[in-house]
Parts: structure tokens; C-alpha cells; sequence
């Protein structure tokens, strides 16, 4: 499976942002999926959920502290990878 992520070191903290289809964002039991299937990608660290809506605005889902902190990150200065797991 491949997905688009970034894993992110900031005041030593180290998190996850994995990016998904705004319909997951509205649906618990599908956040709670992804986000366990980042902690399966990445490891034991906070996972933040990220989707943009049709004009390229985030809106991300995770730890309130991370969210507030990405809220003033423009979404290309975070170091986006395609990760491929099996």
C-alpha cells in the first residue's frame, strides 16, 4: 500500500501526519483506523490525520497541541514522502 505522510521533529517532539480523504476526517470509527494504521507505519508516536478540501485547504485531526502547531505550518513546508508498506 502507498500513502503520503511526513514524520516531523519539532521541540522534541516526534509525530506523524498521514494524509487521507476528507471523509475519513468525518467518520470516528474510520480516523481511528487510520490513525492505528500510522502507529503500524511509523511507530509508537502521536499520528495527526490530514485532508484538504477542494481548494487545498488542511484541515488536520490528532493531539490538540500538534494540530494548533500545524495550524501555522504552510502545508508545502512539510516534508511530504511517498511511503510504501506490505
Amino acid at each position: 500500500m502507498e500513502f503520503q505522510a511526513a514524520v516531523i521533529e519539532e521541540q522534541r517532539q516526534t509525530f506523524g501526519i498521514v494524509i487521507v480523504k476528507p471523509s475519513v476526517l468525518n467518520s470516528p470509527s474510520d480516523r481511528e483506523e487510520m490513525v492505528v494504521f500510522g502507529v503500524r507505519a511509523f511507530g509508537a508516536m502521536p499520528i495527526v490525520l490530514m485532508a484538504q478540501d477542494s481548494r487545498g485547504v488542511p484541515t488536520y485531526f490528532g493531539r490538540d497541541d500538534i494540530v494548533r502547531f500545524l495550524a501555522n505550518v504552510f502545508i508545502d513546508q512539510i516534508p511530504w514522502k511517498k511511503y510504501t508498506i506490505t
